[in-house]
This record gives C-alpha cells, sequence and structure tokens, in this order.
C-alpha cells in the first residue's frame, strides 16, 4: 500500500474539487495512482450528479462571442441551481469557452464538451447543462451586432443581431435595444395568426361596448391592434419605441436597413 500523504491529498483536491475525506479515499481505493483516483472520483461523483439532475437550475450564465473576422458570432447559455455556482470562475470560464468554439465550428461542439460539462457538475456539485445555444452566420453585405449585459461577474442577458444595409455601430446599438426591450418577435408576421385574430376579436367587442360609430370601428380597432403588437408578450421588435429615441419606432429608425434576424437569452427566462 502506497503511502498517502497530505500532499497528495491536496493535489488530488486542487485538480478535482473534491473534499479532503473523499479525495483521501480515492487515493486509498487507487493504491495512491493519482490518475486512477481522479477517474474514481468522476465515476462516483457522477453517479452522485445524476440524481441532481432533476434540480431546478434557473440560473446560470450567458456569454456572446464573435469570430476574428466578424462573420460569425455565438450566443450560449450554460445553466445552474445556484447564482454562486454560475459566478464561479470555473463556470465563467467555460461558457466563454463554449461559446467561442460555436462562433467559430458550430452548435455541435457543445455536445463535443460534454466532458468539461460533467467535471464542472462534480466540481461545484449542481445540475449543469446547456441552456440556449445559437450561432449566426452573416449573409454576404450583413453586419453582427452583439451585446452582453454582465452581472456579478457573469453574463446574464446576452443578444445577437445580424443586420442587412447598415454598419456595426447601428447593429449594436439595436443588440443593446433588444437586450432591454426584450421582444419575442421581429415583425407583425411572426405572430402567430390565431393570437391576432382572438385579439382583434376582442379589440372589436371592446370598441363596440365604448359605443363608438360603426364608421370608426375599423380605424379603433387597428389601432389598438397597433399598441398590442408593441406590448404583445415579448413585443414585436420593429414596432417598439427605439431605446434611443422613443419618438421613433426601430423600424423608423432602420430606415433602408433590415434586421434580419435576432436572439436573445436571459437567465432566469
Amino acid at each position: 500500500m502506497a503511502e498517502i500523504t497530505a500532499k497528495d491529498v491536496k493535489a488530488l483536491r486542487d485538480a478535482t474539487g473534491a473534499g479532503m475525506m473523499d479525495a483521501k479515499r480515492a487515493l486509498t481505493e487507487c493504491d495512491g495512482d493519482f490518475d486512477r483516483a481522479v477517474a474514481w472520483l468522476r465515476e462516483r461523483n457522477l453517479g452522485k450528479a445524476a440524481e441532481r439532475a432533476g434540480n431546478e437550475n434557473a440560473q446560470g450564465a450567458v456569454a456572446v462571442a464573435v469570430t476574428p473576422d466578424g462573420t460569425s458570432a455565438a450566443l450560449v447559455e450554460l445553466k445552474s441551481e445556484t447564482d454562486f455556482g454560475a459566478k464561479s470562475p470555473q463556470f465563467v470560464a467555460l461558457v466563454n469557452e463554449l461559446a467561442e468554439a460555436v462562433a467559430a465550428d458550430g452548435d455541435a461542439v457543445v455536445q463535443a464538451r460534454k466532458d468539461a460539462i460533467d467535471d464542472l457538475k462534480v466540481t461545484l456539485k449542481e445540475n449543469i447543462e446547456p441552456g440556449r445555444v445559437v450561432r449566426f452566420q452573416a449573409e454576404a453585405g450583413a453586419v453582427i451586432g452583439t451585446y452582453l449585459h454582465v452581472q456579478n461577474d457573469r453574463g446574464v442577458n446576452g443578444v445577437l443581431l445580424e443586420l442587412a444595409g447598415g454598419d456595426a455601430e447601428l447593429a449594436h446599438d439595436l443588440a443593446v435595444h433588444v437586450a432591454f426591450g426584450r421582444p419575442q418577435y421581429l415583425s407583425r408576421e411572426d405572430v402567430p395568426a390565431d393570437a391576432v385574430a382572438e385579439e382583434r376579436a376582442t379589440a372589436e367587442r371592446q370598441t363596440r361596448l365604448e359605443g363608438k360609430p360603426e364608421a370608426a370601428l375599423e380605424k379603433i380597432v387597428e389601432g389598438k391592434l397597433t399598441g398590442w403588437f408593441k406590448r404583445v408578450p415579448g413585443g414585436v421588435l420593429l414596432e417598439q419605441p427605439y431605446a434611443k429615441d422613443d419618438k421613433k419606432s426601430v423600424q423608423q429608425v432602420l430606415g433602408s436597413a433590415k434586421v434580419v434576424r435576432f436572439a436573445q437569452a436571459v437567465i432566469g427566462e
């Protein structure tokens, strides 16, 4: 039996995040073999991690990354049980690494990095899993704007936005608008038709109950519907008042430019 020293135990703890007694037991079970002890701990603790798979993981962190040539960008959310875990250097480093890898090589790399996510589950003793993963590859002539709101050392609100016919500054400003406006849809056409029909019927009933003249009914209903598009749960981006100039809609600010698409991930939503 190999002698297990305090230095050996500390080295294993530093490498795996295991507690002192677990590290000592692993070395004892593996006759002092460091690599075998690491594997022993990983197998044992992944079993425990599986037991936590059903735990709520509404916390986490978001990262955004753009390739050096600016043509591809990624948004990655990594979910955790607590903000304490999500703020840890290991957690933040991993979500940033994943975003950079997705931007460069596509979202399949998240599954390829499963072992790194599993190791973090063991280290932090939390139910950790990928949340939203999005990659944009810009069309020819388009630009990608990004924004990441950081709170307590971790990203909590990230946005990607692809803009055609506009510049990088406008793309960034629109990404900031999305971060805080939190629209769900790009245009009216993206709102489900049944939801629009239901809202139109509701607006007609309200207008009739208000005793408005029949001749004005259609115009009043359209006005109410326009207001609803701005505030429909999540909102319609092009209809929203622009954050930097609320006297104009996003559509008016765009002019001849066009938002191709956008994506957002917010921790806790």
